[in-house]
């Protein structure tokens, strides 16, 4: 069986992220004990998915999100061409899979988790179970979708194995936290929050189920003994949902005096009723942040159904910055009854804010979303390529596409080249601004007809600017 990664698109490999996908190396450790399991990155690997010999294996399973979709289905094009049967898995598919089996290159979409549905999946295709007893699986019969009863979600995470990371290319990995090359650790799953721009609740479950310290800690032991990381970054929605496991977790990691940093995503509530939470993080390592401040408006935070306090968000701030911890801030733009006023105010409120580093993100109707559901009318394309949170997908109602990709282009230009914000993310700035100006306006030239003009020139002029200013 071989396992899939399709390539990595601008939104993360031009910024330097670099990170094993770990969804389809937990598959590859249930996997293995029942058939032989190879998985292919072309996220990192130097093959040319176009050309791979997919018909070497009799089962093709490619992990599939809303931006890569296009790429995937033709990746499975290929496969079922040359014989293979293709299964296709991830958020995307498993909330659209009807519109994916209909493409006719896809046989079976295995939905939400997928390490024991996958498994009954390919029991049944061996012969050795029933197909009533496969769960959690999309296919056609006969031109009609029927859908197996849903998986059970997993709730002991520690009967799992740990990744099948030897069954990937770790060397070629690259991404790095302050000068360290760095890996990741999922420690828990689910999201009982519900925000209404996010798809986890609904692919993960609203119930939030933990690892324990001890297992965590084995899985860091191994990268920190075998693959000598000295940095790591926890990638779950939700690691401080319980403030105890944080502080246990870390005051084991300092009772092993490992050399190691780390970074973890946690809200800005949370923060502010658990500083001494953050307090004991840092002194285990914890150097990094990702934080979702979204808006400096609660109408608009209470919109999203983000479930925090504006007010709260400077509070954290002061914490996070008193304890040494470098934050990635999270902003939106673009919903839909905005005006250019309420999105300068969302700008400048980063900028008072002033994180270490901000993703400024157009707000992105990914399937399996509320906003999804509430904002079909108002869709510029169903191009699922351009759903990188960097185009524009909603029409507004008092601001154009045109308008929307200018301000959203001010936004990181204007958070970025402040004197001091430029001196410390200098060398950030520089790998990334050059790449995403010829991006952006290719881009936007492909997509005139769908999204309305944009000028190539301004896009590059504008950004060639703003480098001139690094220089």
């Amino acid at each position: 069986m071989l396992l899939v990664n399709p390539p990595i698109g601008f939104s993360y490999g031009i910024l330097g992220v670099s990170r094993p996908p770990l969804g389809l190396a937990y598959i590859a450790a249930i996997l293995r004990d029942h058939c032989q399991v190879r998985i292919v990155d072309f996220s990192v690997e130097r093959q040319d998915w176009s050309e791979y010999p997919y018909g070497e294996f009799d089962l093709v399973g490619i992990s599939v999100d809303t931006t890569r979709y296009p790429t995937s289905i033709e990746i499975a094009r290929l496969a079922k061409q040359q014989g293979a049967v293709v299964v296709m898995g991830g958020p995307h598919v498993s909330f659209l899979d009807g519109a994916t089996l209909e493409t006719g290159v896809v046989d079976y979409v295995v939905r939400n988790e997928g390490e024991y549905s996958l498994l009954s999946l390919v029991e049944f295709l061996r012969n050795k179970k029933a197909f009533e007893d496969v769960e959690g699986v999309s296919y056609l019969d006969n031109g009609d979708l029927c859908r197996t009863p849903d998986a059970p979600f997993i709730l002991d995470l520690d009967s799992l194995p740990f990744p099948a990371r030897d069954l990937l290319p770790m060397n070629l990995y690259k991404e790095r936290m302050n000068g360290r090359l760095m890996t990741t650790v999922v420690t828990s799953r689910g999201c009982p929050y519900k925000c209404d721009f996010c798809s986890s609740s609904r692919f993960f479950g609203v119930r939030w189920r933990a690892r324990s310290v001890d297992n965590i800690l084995s899985e860091v032991e191994s990268l920190y003994r075998e693959y000598n990381y000295r940095a790591v970054s926890f990638v779950d929605d939700n690691f401080t949902l319980d403030p105890n496991r944080a502080i246990e977790l870390s005051e084991k990691m300092i009772a092993r005096g490992w050399d190691l940093i780390w970074s973890a995503m946690t809200r800005v509530d949370t923060v502010v009723r658990n500083p001494h939470m953050i307090r004991t993080m840092a002194k285990a390592g914890f150097k990094w942040t990702f934080v979702g401040f979204e808006s400096g408006s609660q109408e608009a935070l209470d919109r999203y159904g983000k479930k925090a306090r504006v007010a709260d968000a400077l509070k954290a701030m002061d914490i996070l910055t008193e304890n040494g911890v470098d934050v990635t801030g999270a902003f939106i733009l673009g919903a839909p009854d905005e005006t250019k006023q309420m999105m300068r105010d969302t700008i400048n409120f980063a900028k008072h804010l002033n994180p270490r580093r901000a993703q400024f993100s157009i707000l992105t109707p990914y399937p399996g979303s509320k906003t999804y559901e509430t904002v079909k009318d108002r869709l510029l394309t169903r191009d699922w390529g351009m759903y990188t949170g960097l185009h524009p997908i909603i029409r507004m109602d008092h601001v154009t596409p045109d308008e929307l990709r200018r301000i959203h282009i001010s936004a990181y230009t204007s958070f970025y080249l402040r004197p001091r914000k430029a001196i410390q993310n200098m060398s950030y700035v520089w790998r990334t601004l050059p790449s995403a100006s010829e991006f952006v306006a290719r881009k936007a030239l492909a997509s005139t007809a769908a999204l309305g003009s944009y000028p190539v020139a301004h896009a590059r002029k504008g950004l060639a600017g703003a480098l001139r200013l690094l220089g």
